[in-house]
């Protein structure tokens, strides 16, 4: 993991039909994200918010897809600064900003590991796959489509920019999935992806499955972005989120998991999505996802200090 990080707020709320992700960023910001990576001696640069596209066409799709012609904007501005700071002697930590912002930040760290003669793996914590297709999707929000169109799944030729690299399904691992539509679950059997429903985790708990995908990016030189929902939290903790699904991770799985990641050394960027600040309580989402950041950046057990409220 490089030793200077880079963030960049991507606030966009037009992949959900709720608002408050477009606050997202500064939440984090709020909480201390900034103080966090310092504190764990690294260097930090402050990109600030991505602005909103200035050129937004007109984009013919699917009726029933929600803003269709924004995200697609949204998604080529985003793409084009991932692989750009995915390229850099730079940790990306991208922040959002609903999880449609992963069309963009998946296809373009893929697209910089291409460049690079390298496989890209993706870390995918969340309650949902983001696996519908623009036709398979009955909601028509599109922060339910990211992973299919990551991996150059149909259905968005000659709307959403092209795929120059798509991601190999095999090379994805999914934790904490505990809501799934009909066609995404037929889409995972398919491509025979790497999926750990909250059940697999209650039986098997998170440690072998994160160990084991970690051993295959270490074997194949491969690049690791890790995407974390917050919806992949339990709402009880976390309940700054407009898509909750109750039964996600807990405290100790969310920070297992980032404090394995990061003594695999293998991380190269993160994605923090889907916080809604206007439903949060007392910063509490926000806090917490700064913490589990921490945690991925190498702040270990034995450093956390007692909080007085």
């Amino acid at each position: 993991m490089n030793n200077h990080c880079t963030i960049l707020g991507l606030p966009l709320q037009a992949g959900t039909g709720r608002g408050g992700c477009l606050m997202g960023p500064d939440a984090f910001r709020t909480a201390g994200l900034g103080d966090v990576i310092m504190s764990q001696g690294l260097g930090l640069t402050d990109l600030g918010n991505l602005s909103f596209p200035s050129k937004i066409l007109d984009i013919e799709g699917p009726k029933h897809l929600k803003k269709l012609s924004e995200i697609v904007a949204w998604t080529r501005d985003i793409q084009k600064q991932a692989s750009v700071l995915s390229m850099a002697e730079t940790f990306p930590i991208f922040i959002g900003g609903d999880h449609s912002m992963a069309a963009g930040t998946l296809t373009g760290v893929a697209l910089a590991a291409q460049s690079k003669g390298r496989p890209q793996f993706v870390l995918w914590l969340d309650a949902h796959p983001d696996m519908n297709t623009l036709i398979s999707t009955t909601s028509g929000h599109l922060h339910g489509t990211p992973m299919a169109y990551a991996l150059g799944m149909s259905s968005f030729e000659d709307i959403f920019p092209p795929v120059e690299a798509p991601l190999d399904p095999a090379n994805v691992c999914m934790i904490g999935l505990r809501s799934v539509d009909e066609p995404e679950y037929q889409f995972i059997s398919e491509l025979g992806m790497d999926v750990y429903d909250m059940r697999r985790i209650d039986e098997v708990g998170v440690a072998k499955p994160v160990s084991d995908f970690l051993d295959r990016v270490a074997a194949a030189n491969g690049l690791l972005h890790v995407s974390f929902d917050v919806d992949f939290l339990d709402p009880e903790i976390a309940p700054a989120v407009g898509t909750t699904v109750p039964g996600g991770a807990t405290f100790r799985e969310a920070h297992l998991i980032m404090e394995m990641v990061h003594d695999s050394g293998l991380a190269s960027s993160l994605d923090l999505t889907e916080l809604n600040p206007f439903l949060d309580i007392r910063g509490k989402t926000a806090t917490l996802m700064c913490d589990l950041t921490a945690s991925l950046l190498g702040r270990k057990v034995l450093d956390r200090r007692t909080r007085s409220f």
